[in-house]
C-alpha cells in the first residue's frame, strides 16, 4: 500500500512538474511546436537560407519589441514605435543625402530623434498625466506626419555606408540578425543588471508602492520611454538599410507586432513581468508563422486571422499561468537563471531531434512537373490589383503553371520578406508588382543571384535586373487624364486633384503626368491637391472637405477609380453634370460609373492583360526564350461612347 501510494504521488508530481514547465515556458513550447509543424508541412522550411530569412524577417520586429518590453514591464504602452522608426530613418537619409551631413553625424541625429520622441512621450505621461495610450497615439500621428513632411512623401535613398547594415557577413550571415542579437543582449542587461531595469519591475508591479519607497517614478518613466525611442530608431535604420531607402510609410502597423511579440513572449500588459528572451521568442513565433504560411501559400488575409488567434491564445496562456500560480522568472532575480538555461538547452535538443525525424518526410527527390511561379502583389485591397491577379491566375491555369500569389498590403518590408521566401524556396520564376521600386531592389538582386528570372509588372524595380517590365505608362496615362478633363471643360475651369498614397511610385508618376498634361492648358486652375490614399472612403471624405472650400469646382482628376468613385459620392447630383470626374485604372466599378454617366472617363490600363502577359513572360524567361525588356500594355481613355466595347 505504501509503495502504491509513493508511486502515485511520484507520478502526480512528475505530471505537475511537466505542467509547470509548460506553463512557465509557454512561448518556447509554442515556438518548438511551430518549427516542427512547419518542417513537417513544407520541405522548403528547414533549409539554411530559409532559417536565415526567418531571422532577418524577425529582426526589425524584435528590436522594436525589446524597447516596448521596457514600457510594458513598467505597466505602460507605446503605440508610436513604428512611426518613430520611420521618422528616425527619414532623418538619417535626408540629412546624409540631401543636407550633406557626415554619415556618423546623421546616424547620431537618427538616434537623437528617437530619444526626443521617447522623452516627449515620457513627459506627457509622467508630468502631463496623459494616459500612455493617448500620449503615444498622438506621437504615432506626429512622427508619421513629420516623416512625410521631411521626405515630401517620397522615399529617400539610403547612404551606401549605412546600407551595409542590410547586407550579409561572409556572404551568408545577415547583419540585421547580428544587430537583433546585440540589441537583445543590451535589453537583457538593462532589465537584469541595472537600477533602471529593477525600477521598471517595481513601477509595473505597484507604482504607488514604488513611489512611497523613494523611487523617482516620473524620472524613471522618462528614461523608460527614451530607451524605447532608442530601440525604435535602431529598428528604423535596420529596416531602411535592408530596403536601401527610407520609406515615409515604413513600419506602418509594426507597433502592433511589437506589442504582440512582447505579450506572446510572456509579459503581462498589467506590468511587472517580462524578459528579453521571451520577447525574442515572441518575435520569432510571428516570423515563423508568416514565413511558414507564405511557404504554404496561405492567403495574407488568413495570415492575419491566424496571428490574431495566436495573440489571443498567448494572453489566455498568461491568464492560466497566473491562476496556476506559475511564476515567470523576472530578469535579474538570479535564482532561476541556471534552470532557465537548462530549459532552453533541453528545448533545443528536443527540437533538433523532432525536426530531424520530420525531415525524412521530405527526403524524397520527387519534384513537381509544373513550373512554380510566385506573384508578389503590392496589395489586394484594390480592384486593379485583384484584376491583375485574376488575369495571371487564368493564364497560369491555361499554361499549367503552379502560381502562388502573395499580398504585401502596401508594406515594402513585408514584400521583401515574401520575395526572399520565393527565392529560398526555389521558385522557378518570380513576378513582382513592387510596393516601391527602390525598396524591392535588394530582394530582386538576391533572386538574380540565385538565377531566378524576375518579371516586374505595372512598376519597375530600381537598382536590380529584371528580365522584363510589363507595364502601362503611368506618366502618359496621367497626361491623358489631364487632357481629357481639360478638353471636356473647354480649356478653362477650376479642378481639384485627388492624389494616391504618398510614397508609392504609382502616385508619384501619375501626379507627374497630371502636371505635364495641364501645362498645355493655362486656363485650367488647380485649386487643390490632396492625397486620398487610393481609397474610396478617403476619396469621399477628402472631396467632401474640398467642396466646403471650393464649391464652384468644375472638374476632378483622381489617381485611381476608387478615389474617383468616392468623389462622385461626395458630389452627388453634380457628378457628370456640373462637375466632370476622370479616374484611372478602368476597374469594373469605374466602368459601370462611366456607363451611368457619373464618371466622365477612366484611363484604363487593362490590368487583367498585365497579369496575363506577365505570366507568359515569366514562362518564356524560365525556358530561356527571348523576352522583350519592356512590354507596354497601352492605356486607353474609356468614355460613355466606347465603354461598351472595352474589356480590361
Amino acid at each position: 500500500m505504501a509503495a502504491d501510494t509513493l508511486k502515485s504521488t511520484t507520478g502526480a508530481g512528475g505530471a505537475a512538474a511537466v505542467r509547470r514547465l509548460l506553463l512557465d515556458n509557454g512561448a518556447l513550447t509554442a515556438l518548438i511546436v511551430l518549427v516542427v509543424a512547419m518542417s513537417a508541412l513544407s520541405g522548403d522550411f528547414l533549409t539554411t537560407d530559409n532559417l536565415l530569412n526567418v531571422g532577418v524577417q524577425a529582426a526589425v520586429t524584435a528590436i522594436l519589441a525589446f524597447g516596448v518590453t521596457f514600457v510594458i514591464v513598467s505597466a505602460g504602452i507605446d503605440l508610436s514605435v513604428g512611426s518613430v522608426a520611420a521618422l528616425s530613418a527619414t532623418v538619417l537619409a535626408w540629412s546624409a543625402t540631401q543636407q550633406g551631413v557626415p554619415v556618423v553625424m546623421a546616424v547620431a541625429l537618427a538616434v537623437v530623434t528617437g530619444i526626443v520622441c521617447g522623452l516627449v512621450n515620457g513627459f506627457l505621461i509622467a508630468y502631463g498625466k496623459l494616459p500612455p495610450f493617448i500620449a503615444t497615439l498622438a506621437m504615432l500621428s506626429v512622427g508619421r506626419g513629420l516623416s512625410l513632411v521631411i521626405s515630401e512623401g517620397s522615399p529617400i535613398a539610403f547612404p551606401d555606408s549605412v546600407s551595409h547594415l542590410g547586407d550579409t557577413l561572409g556572404g551568408w550571415l545577415p547583419v540585421p540578425v547580428l544587430v537583433m542579437i546585440v540589441m537583445g543582449l543590451v535589453a537583457a542587461f538593462v532589465l537584469g543588471r541595472t537600477y533602471i531595469g529593477r525600477s521598471m519591475y517595481a513601477i509595473g508591479g505597484n507604482e504607488e508602492a514604488a513611489r512611497l519607497s523613494g523611487l523617482r517614478v516620473k524620472r524613471q518613466k522618462l528614461a523608460v520611454y527614451a530607451l524605447s525611442g532608442v530601440f525604435a530608431a535602431t529598428a528604423g535604420v535596420v529596416l531602411a538599410a535592408r530596403l536601401s531607402s527610407a520609406q515615409p510609410q515604413a513600419a506602418d502597423g509594426y507597433e502592433l507586432d511589437a506589442i504582440a511579440a512582447v505579450v506572446i513572449g510572456g509579459a503581462s500588459l498589467a506590468g511587472g513581468t517580462g524578459k528579453a528572451s521571451g520577447t525574442l521568442i515572441g518575435a520569432l513565433i510571428l516570423a515563423v508563422l508568416r514565413n511558414g504560411l507564405n511557404l504554404l501559400s496561405v492567403s495574407a488575409f488568413w495570415q492575419q486571422v491566424v496571428i490574431g488567434v495566436v495573440i489571443a491564445l498567448a494572453v489566455l496562456l498568461d491568464t492560466l499561468r497566473r491562476k496556476a500560480g506559475a511564476t515567470p522568472v523576472a530578469a535579474g532575480t538570479g535564482g532561476g537563471k541556471g534552470r532557465q538555461a537548462t530549459t532552453y538547452a533541453l528545448a533545443a535538443v528536443v527540437t533538433v531531434a523532432i525536426v530531424g525525424a520530420t525531415s525524412f518526410l521530405h527526403g524524397g527527390t520527387s519534384s513537381a512537373s509544373n513550373p512554380k511561379v510566385g506573384l508578389a502583389l503590392s496589395t489586394l485591397n484594390n480592384p486593379f490589383f485583384v484584376q491583375i491577379q485574376s488575369g495571371a491566375k487564368a493564364e497560369a491555369k491555361r499554361l499549367g503553371v503552379d502560381l502562388t500569389v502573395t499580398d504585401a498590403q502596401n508594406d515594402a518590408s513585408q514584400q521583401a520578406n515574401q520575395l526572399q521566401n520565393f527565392t529560398s524556396s526555389g521558385y522557378d520564376s518570380i513576378i513582382v508588382n513592387p510596393v516601391d521600386s527602390d525598396a524591392a531592389g535588394p530582394a530582386v538582386r538576391a533572386a538574380d543571384k540565385a538565377g531566378i528570372p524576375v518579371i516586374a509588372v505595372d512598376r519597375g524595380v530600381n537598382k536590380a535586373t529584371t528580365d522584363a517590365l510589363v507595364a502601362s505608362d503611368n506618366v502618359a496615362g496621367g497626361e491623358l487624364a489631364a487632357k481629357t478633363v481639360a478638353e471636356k471643360l473647354g480649356g478653362t475651369g477650376k479642378i481639384v486633384i485627388l492624389q494616391g498614397q504618398a510614397g508609392t511610385s504609382a502616385a508619384r508618376e501619375r501626379a507627374e503626368g497630371f502636371a505635364r498634361g495641364l501645362k498645355a492648358y493655362p486656363g485650367i486652375q488647380v485649386v487643390a491637391q490632396q492625397p486620398a490614399d487610393f481609397d474610396r472612403t478617403k476619396g469621399l471624405d477628402v472631396m467632401s472637405n474640398l467642396l466646403q472650400a471650393h464649391p464652384d469646382v468644375q472638374g476632378v482628376i483622381a489617381a485611381n477609380d476608387e478615389m474617383a468613385l468616392g468623389a462622385i459620392k461626395a458630389l452627388g447630383a453634380k457628378a457628370g453634370k456640373s462637375v466632370q470626374v476622370v479616374g484611372f485604372d478602368g476597374t469594373p466599378d469605374g466602368l459601370n460609373a462611366v456607363k451611368n454617366g457619373t464618371l466622365y472617363a477612366s484611363v484604363a490600363q487593362q490590368p487583367s492583360q498585365l497579369g496575363r502577359i506577365a505570366v507568359d513572360n515569366a514562362l518564356k524567361a524560365l525556358r530561356g526564350e527571348k523576352v522583350e525588356q519592356t512590354v507596354k500594355v497601352p492605356v486607353k481613355v474609356v468614355t460613355k461612347e466606347n465603354v461598351a466595347g472595352f474589356s480590361g
